[in-house]
């Protein structure tokens, strides 16, 4: 009765004896090199300094690097272990889920073509090759057009989805890890690697794709480069960016609904007509400066494109088109909703004023979401897994119930074969469906409950949040 996305039997077994060991070797790989290069002395230190929200992605990612690991003397893979030995035990999609981890690769993506709550295309920075339709709930709600995050994408028949360590990163983290990953020899102390073009970013344009055998052993570096993006700025060591005007960069998206009886394509004609507009697609606008930056022209492009033109020494976050073209922000039309973004106060009130004079009463209020450049992602908690020393349990513990929580709230919103092939939240709107779920949930309950080991975190996980969050507490009886 598993869901596709449940791996809580393999968390079980990497607390085992004969995974244990190798399981730390990899948590140290992707968090050690950090920690020395920041004189951090252990997981308490870089815990005290990152916010824990983030503790159980990273737990993640190094955990689903170690699925696709051969460890051992053997050569063994924990998942290819577990499906020989029990692998019976398991539903289709749930096998296909685990032997698609095995077989992934971390990449660098960036984001286009979203629309919120069902899916959007990523583009490989790494790898190439043409974007990829993804189909993923709650982050298509959080990211943004053109947006950096590194991911594992995980085949699942005719849908792609993302695995569950996703890390968003800056434009700067991904500049500098696409040039780690793309230059000619990469030296063999990767931190010093990473420690050098950290500081010295390179562009996104016109680089050799990477071999995927490479790829597959790079997934530290990934989790690496984020950190030593993120501990600079959460220790206050990095400067003010601004945009050209000046003006500290501060993320504005607006979400404007459609007034009852518009249609889209009365939208598209009026943005249209707005002079500062620059039709990109079929369904997206580039909002430009009146003037030319010849400074800049040709040093920059679409985010899609080419050199993303930041500078270190004078920081700021403006992109600008092959003619010098500041671009100050975008619009995208999402379904029945028009989305406008930008990067500072100014900017977001000349543009809301311009689109709301446009299209007047065909627009609704909007919803605002508004975030400081410290707010996206980089303000992290982490932790040392560089042990020369056992990890604590009860840090242990918090990392596997933070990634569990991740991945059951993802599955809410996936289809259960133990449900029908239906979601739990689109099953309880039925009372068959919510006497189906009760019964899925407590048999989760029981197999979380009886762990194999002693001391496994999975056996004090509390999914009590699950039955409140799906409206049926009554039946927890």
């Amino acid at each position: 009765m598993a869901t596709s996305r449940d791996l809580s039997v393999l968390m079980k077994l990497v607390c085992r004896t004969e995974w244990a060991e190798p399981f730390e070797d990899v948590l140290d790989e992707h968090f050690g090199s950090a920690c020395d290069a920041f004189d951090l002395d252990g997981l308490e230190d870089l815990a005290s300094i990152l916010d824990a929200d983030w503790v159980a992605t990273l737990w993640g990612c190094a955990f689903e690097d170690f699925l696709t690991r051969k460890v051992g003397p053997q050569g063994s893979n924990i998942v290819e272990v577990y499906l020989k030995k029990r692998g019976f035990k398991e539903p289709v999609q749930a096998k296909r889920y685990m032997t698609g981890l095995r077989h992934s690769t971390m990449s660098l993506f960036e984001v286009s073509g979203i629309e919120p709550g069902l899916s959007m295309l990523l583009r490989d920075l790494i790898a190439g090759g043409e974007p990829v339709r993804v189909h993923e709930t709650s982050a298509t709600q959080a990211l943004g057009p053109w947006q950096k995050i590194a991911a594992r994408l995980v085949p699942m028949g005719e849908r792609t989805i993302i695995a569950g360590g996703m890390l968003p990163f800056s434009q700067e983290a991904a500049a500098a890890l696409v040039t780690a990953l793309t230059v000619d020899e990469m030296t063999d102390d990767k931190a010093a690697t990473m420690d050098t073009v950290a500081n010295d970013p390179g562009i996104f344009g016109h680089l050799t794709p990477v071999d995927a055998s490479f790829l597959g052993r790079a997934a530290p570096l990934f989790t690496m480069a984020w950190l030593l993006d993120v501990l600079p700025k959460a220790l206050g060591e990095f400067p003010t960016v601004t945009n050209r005007d000046g003006d500290e960069f501060v993320f504005h998206k607006y979400h404007y609904p459609f007034a009852k009886g518009v249609r889209r394509d009365t939208v598209t004609v009026k943005l249209e007509g707005i002079a500062g507009l620059s039709r990109r697609t079929e369904t997206t606008w580039d909002w430009l400066s009146e003037t030319f930056d010849a400074n800049r022209s040709n040093g920059g492009s679409r985010p899609s494109d080419e050199d993303p033109g930041f500078d270190l020494e004078n920081p700021d976050l403006d992109l600008t088109t092959d003619d010098g073209r500041v671009i100050l922000g975008h619009v995208e039309l999402e379904g029945r909703f028009l989305v406008l973004t930008t990067g500072s106060a100014p900017r977001a009130e000349r543009a809301t004023a311009m689109i709301e004079a446009a299209l007047g009463a065909r627009l609704l209020t909007p919803q605002v979401r508004i975030e400081a450049l410290d707010d996206f992602g980089i303000d992290d908690d982490n932790e040392d897994l560089l042990a020369d020393e056992e990890i604590p349990q009860d840090i242990t513990t918090a990392l596997v119930h933070g990634f569990l929580d991740k991945q059951y709230r993802q599955i809410l919103d996936d289809p259960v074969p133990a449900l029908g092939n239906v979601s739990p939240r689109t099953a309880v709107t039925t009372a068959d469906g919510r006497a189906a779920v009760a019964k899925w949930l407590k048999y989760l309950e029981t197999q979380s409950a009886n762990p194999p080991t002693p001391g496994d975190p999975m056996a004090s996980y509390n999914f009590s949040w699950m039955w409140r969050e799906l409206g049926i507490e009554i039946l927890r009886r």
